[in-house]
């Protein structure tokens, strides 16, 4: 298990001092017991200095990649409640987040959630630290704000409008009230600017940041439907360009391979579902059948070379995929992206053609996405209406962007930008563990919450509306 670094704030040792807890400081020194020392424990003094300052940085940083692909995250759990993956899982906590059903005491869901905020309180402890003591080189306090900025950016895309962002002030955390996720994509847009105004030397560490920052941003902007402004931002972006998550057999899995081809579970999602295929998913994109080069799945076949391997419920057929290995990078931001944000702004402008440039321009030359390099692929027509432009966009950016965390927030706007309902984006249907789909199209903020002051007993979600 990794140790977690923690800055205890000076208000809760005063709260402990005031609670009598710490007057055994006033016994016997010599007291072996009390000349113990706790190597976990960080007081804030120790932080207060650039060797500390940095150290928190690390610590948001870390952090960080547990929002993408070093931890279970909604980067899987959004492509579950979205159609990339389906569950393979024992556990109900998937099983009702793919069914469409999830509860706000979702364990896993609030744990994705704690982690978000964790990275923001981090960053902020990470920004005073470094700005004090460590104001040089300016790119290490970009990276902090660029981190602050995607769990920011990455909350709006996924949860439920009602989102609370505390903030430290001095010594004290201060909670939050729900905000709606256009509020919460500003907040994030912030960050992002922030990170972009420090990240102007031009040794490649810097460029790396500030471009990530600024795709980041434009995706942000897409969020609140500024379109044709974030494919400005990011148009001289090239597409070699990433900034990317690593990892390693010491320092943690990319959880996407862990999850699914490892663990099972998870399955690679598909328009037909249940072990006979009988199933079918209505608006879910074939991820299985289509056998599309950008995303090779197979089935599991045991050592005998004839029986196709269960998944950890020992039911569901197990589909899995050779984009992600054990130690796979992963791009948090890349130009790929980019080109993706100036081709929506070309189907927003009614330019099918221009839009088509850019999509079969990647078709012919295919960026590599994960461990895999797709071949040249056939160019597709122009579509001729504007709603077979949409889909035909939407089903190449998820084949492009397949568990990178986008694709629940594409469905979110096809119904909040694109004039789309329910019932003809989400996965609809029989649900081949039984019973059908339910209605959410995002994930609650979790019940945890209500233990902030600024939450009603209601919940924090103003509403479950895309």
């Amino acid at each position: 298990m990794r140790r977690e670094m923690t800055a205890w704030s000076r208000a809760g040792m005063r709260a402990l001092a005031a609670a009598g807890l710490l007057a055994v400081a006033a016994c016997d020194l010599t007291d072996s017991l009390l000349e113990a020392k706790d190597p976990d424990l960080i007081n804030p003094e120790d932080v207060q200095n650039a060797e500390g300052a940095v150290a928190l940085a690390n610590g948001a940083l870390e952090f960080f990649r547990d929002l993408t692909a070093g931890d279970e995250s909604t980067w899987l759990f959004g492509g579950l409640l979205a159609d990339e993956w389906s569950t393979s899982s024992t556990f109900v906590q998937n099983d009702e987040t793919d069914q469409r059903k999830v509860q706000t005491n979702n364990s896993i869901v609030t744990g994705m959630f704690r982690d978000m905020g964790r990275v923001r309180l981090a960053a902020d402890l990470a920004i005073r630290g470094l700005k004090q003591y460590r104001p040089e080189p300016a790119r290490t306090i970009a990276d902090v704000y660029f981190a602050r900025g995607f769990a920011e950016m990455q909350m709006a895309q996924d949860f439920c409008n009602g989102i609370p962002l505390s903030r430290i002030e001095g010594d004290d955390v201060i909670p939050g009230v729900p905000l709606p996720v256009d509020s919460v994509f500003r907040r994030a847009i912030a960050s992002f600017d922030s990170a972009i105004a420090l990240a102007t030397a031009t040794d490649s560490a810097t460029v790396t940041i500030r471009r990530g920052a600024l795709v980041s941003k434009a995706r942000a902007m897409v969020g609140i439907d500024q379109v044709a402004q974030a494919a400005a931002l990011v148009d001289s972006i090239p597409l070699s360009f990433a900034y990317n998550h690593t990892f390693a057999v010491t320092s943690g899995d990319n959880i996407i391979w862990n999850q699914a081809a490892s663990s099972r579970r998870y399955t690679v999602g598909d328009s037909l579902e249940g072990n006979s295929r009988s199933d079918t998913v209505r608006n879910a994109i074939p991820f299985f059948t289509a056998q599309d080069p950008r995303l090779p799945v197979v089935y599991t076949i045991a050592a005998n070379g004839r029986d196709t391997v269960k998944s950890q419920d020992g039911q569901t057929n197990s589909r899995t995929t050779t984009l992600y290995g054990r130690t796979t990078s992963i791009a948090v931001a890349n130009g790929l992206d980019a080109r993706l944000i100036v081709a929506e702004a070309r189907l927003r402008a009614m330019d099918f053609a221009g839009m088509m440039t850019i999509l079969n321009g990647l078709r012919a030359a295919p960026p590599r996405l994960g461990e895999v390099q797709p071949p040249v692929m056939a160019a597709l027509p122009v579509p001729t209406t504007y709603d077979a432009a949409i889909n035909l966009f939407f089903r190449e950016k998820a084949f492009w962007t397949f568990s990178r965390g986008q694709r629940l927030g594409d469905l979110r706007r096809l119904i909040r930008q694109y004039g789309r309902t329910e019932d003809n984006t989400f996965p609809v249907g029989r649900h081949f563990k039984g019973g059908t789909y339910g209605d959410d199209v995002n994930l609650p903020v979790p019940q945890a919450e209500e233990n902030n002051p600024n939450v009603p007993a209601t919940g924090a979600c103003i509403n479950r509306n895309a």
